[in-house]
């Protein structure tokens, strides 16, 4: 659109200070003449007038003028919330609708935008006004047309209403993607810690809450943790419920609050939560029990006392009850072996035991074996150094631990040098693993128990390649088994020596469960816009896992070896908030991505509360799409009304630039001063006449 205008302009022919004291000197002496010549002012006025405006050089502007665009924007929020019911068809369609209107609009520059960018779905708030502002950031508000928002309402950062925002964004307008009924439940964590002991309980707070359009009082929740572990327990509504759960392990200790969905749910993305604690060792408690002496047994003892994380029990026993000596009885200071107490009543009180080169005898009933038997099944650590009793008669293989044991008695002792070597599964093992590359500087062993494994995994091998060291599993508890008591020539340096201390320590972490030595661990990392899952696996080169998704369906990934030993791995973008959990089949491991307790997630209900107000003072409006679709757009002159039945407004600024200007003067200067001087003439003639 372009045109000429006109207008007219001064271009004084004297100073501007100067001929405003003229005007001013003129003015006085007009005030002054009135009491001598009264008749003659009028014609003076004409003269004095006439002499200004003939100074002031009144000129004609001539300008051609370019009309510009004016600029609408519309955005699109594609947040987590706008995923939940038919949210994004809606919002889609409006979309192409309401830009095939601007388009039709002449004078109209139509600009678009998605909030936000990347749409990964980790969004934790609906920045919209913040990308209203960078966008339209170069355009002049005389040439804003106004703003087009198709949201479900859920927008973190509208402006406070002040005046003038009609001239700072134009009128605004939002269209709602939702239903104005809809329902929704969720679960609020409102108390939980960060750390816990391992073996205490620790408590969790939550509460349900609901839309007020859900009419029940209470509602199930299902708490899981751990190894398939699972309690459901009826909550009030709005109502904080508190529960204590357990710290099982050390490190991270997941449990999941899931409430059960009611008919007609928006979402089933904020039905469940999860809590992390991580598990804190007070301290391990070990009870060591010697057998036999030897010269490694002071080298249990003084790894497991230089560990200020270790409390140790150690017993060794010396003297049986009927041997025989020249010792008088009263100066013995053995005291007895408080096998009951040990065993019976305080066993479970143990994180650990060991057994270095114990045998059979008279002091210890052998029943109280089958206590560590069942006390390893429901949860409990065993490890035994194995010495050359374990291959006669007074084996404790003879005892209920032959059911846990991983090793049984093959054969005579061998008394012979050999070196340490890992096997194909200790090279992947998580626990002997790290130490594959300083294996073949090991220092030799020079005694092993020949055993045949009837379970468990072999890491270790020795002499002639027969198993040495054996991890195996045993109901809930885990058991260690060295065929050996030579690891002590190792803390000696004997021939160089080996990692005495890190793999009995590592040994010990296996025993304790610790996540990171799992044989069979399931992993999973959260990067920028992926989950890592990885699953650890000694034999097998693929498998696959399910994952139930934050928005409640189900999808199966196959996992397979890329490099990363001991690991099978697969990949799954991150483009949801909430929870995924992981399973293969006996173990669920959890990731949460994004941060659960966030507006984006606390508030998906539909609304127009938060933005009403701001968009009436902007003059424009907020419009339910469910109610009557996609309004019809008009373009209308600034300080209308930009909303009605069934359509909204934008602002018409009928802005323009200029392209070229022209400056003629009404007359031309000399003429002016001939004018002027006739008229003095004029006027001289008649005030001498008049006289």
């Amino acid at each position: 659109m372009s045109g000429t205008a006109f207008s007219i302009h001064f271009v004084p022919l004297v100073p501007v200070p100067l001929l405003i004291t003229l005007a001013a000197l003129a003015l006085v002496l007009l005030v002054a003449s009135v009491f001598r010549a009264r008749h003659l002012v009028l014609w003076r006025s004409f003269a004095v007038a006439a002499f200004l405006l003939v100074l002031a050089n009144p000129s004609l502007l001539e300008e051609e003028r370019k009309g510009v665009s004016d600029v609408a924007l519309v955005i699109a929020d594609q947040s987590p919330s706008q995923s939940f019911g038919e949210r994004t068809t809606v919002s889609e369609e409006t979309l192409n609708a309401v830009t095939n209107q601007l388009q039709s609009i002449e004078n109209l520059d139509v600009r678009m935008a998605r909030v936000p960018q990347n749409s990964s779905g980790l969004a934790e708030e609906t920045f919209i006004f913040e990308t209203v502002q960078n966008k339209m950031a170069d355009v002049p508000p005389s040439r804003r047309a106004g703003v087009i928002v198709i949201s479900d309402g859920q927008i973190h950062d509208v402006p406070d209403v002040i005046d003038g925002q009609n001239d700072r964004y134009g009128p605004v307008h939002v269209l709602l993607s939702g239903d104005k009924d809809e329902k929704d439940r969720q679960v609020k964590i409102t108390k939980a810690p960060a750390y816990g002991l391992v073996g205490d309980q620790v408590e969790i707070s939550f509460q349900i809450a609901d839309t007020d359009n859900i009419r029940q009082a209470s509602g199930t929740a299902y708490i899981r943790w751990g190894a398939n572990q699972e309690r459901s327990v009826s909550v009030p509504k709005g109502e904080d419920y508190t529960i204590r759960l357990p710290i099982e392990n050390a490190g991270q200790n997941i449990y999941e609050i899931e409430v059960a969905p009611v008919d007609g749910e928006l979402t089933l993305a904020n039905n469940k939560m999860a809590v992390v604690v991580n598990g804190v060792r007070d301290r391990l408690k070990v009870l060591l029990v010697s057998g036999q002496p030897h010269n490694g047994g002071r080298t249990w003892r003084d790894m497991l006392t230089a560990d200020p994380g270790v409390d140790l029990v150690h017993f060794t026993i010396l003297r049986e009850p009927d041997k025989l000596d020249r010792t008088p009885q009263r100066e013995l200071a053995l005291i007895a072996f408080p096998f009951r107490e040990l065993f019976d009543i305080k066993l479970y009180d143990f994180d650990l035991i060991i057994f270095d080169r114990y045998q059979l005898n008279r002091i210890m009933p052998t029943y109280y074996f089958s206590n560590i038997a069942r006390y390893v099944r429901e949860g409990g650590a065993l490890l035994v150094s194995s010495g050359p009793s374990f291959a006669n008669e007074f084996s404790i293989y003879n005892t209920e631990l032959k059911d846990i044991l991983p090793g049984k008695p093959a054969g005579p002792v061998t008394e012979a040098a050999f070196k340490p070597s890992l096997t194909t599964i200790g090279l992947n093992h998580p626990v002997t693993m790290d130490f594959q590359a300083m294996a073949q500087n090991w220092g030799s062993w020079l005694r092993q128990v020949s055993v045949i494994p009837t379970g468990g995994d072999v890491v270790m091998n020795g002499l002639n390649n027969q198993p040495l060291m054996i991890l195996n599993r045993v109901g809930k508890g885990r058991v260690a088994q060295i065929a050996s008591d030579q690891i002590w020539l190792w803390s000696r340096g004997y021939e160089g020596g080996g990692p005495q201390r890190e793999l009995l320590r590592r040994t010990a972490h296996w025993l304790m469960k610790e996540p990171e030595l799992d044989e069979n661990g399931l992993d999973a990392t959260l990067t920028r816009d992926e989950i890592v899952i990885r699953r650890r696996s000694l034999d097998s080169n693929e498998m696959s896992v399910d994952i139930s998704l934050p928005n409640g369906e189900t999808q199966t990934i196959s996992l397979s070896r890329d490099g990363d030993v001991g690991w099978l791995t697969g990949r799954l973008p991150a483009d949801q908030t909430g929870i995924f959990t992981i399973s293969d089949g006996t173990q669920d491991h959890y990731i949460i991505a994004g941060a659960l307790n966030t507006p984006e997630m606390t508030g998906v209900i539909t609304t127009d509360e938060l933005v009403k107000d701001f968009t009436k003072n902007t003059g424009g409006s907020v419009r339910w799409l469910s109610d009557n679709g996609t309004p019809d757009i008009r373009s209308l002159p600034r300080g209308r009304k930009y909303s009605g039945m069934g359509w909204i407004g934008l602002q018409k600024n009928n802005d323009y630039n200029v392209v070229g200007v022209k400056d003629r003067p009404f007359l031309p200067a000399w003429l002016s001063l001939l004018l002027l001087m006739a008229f003095s003439v004029w006027m001289w003639w008649r005030e001498g006449k008049t006289a």
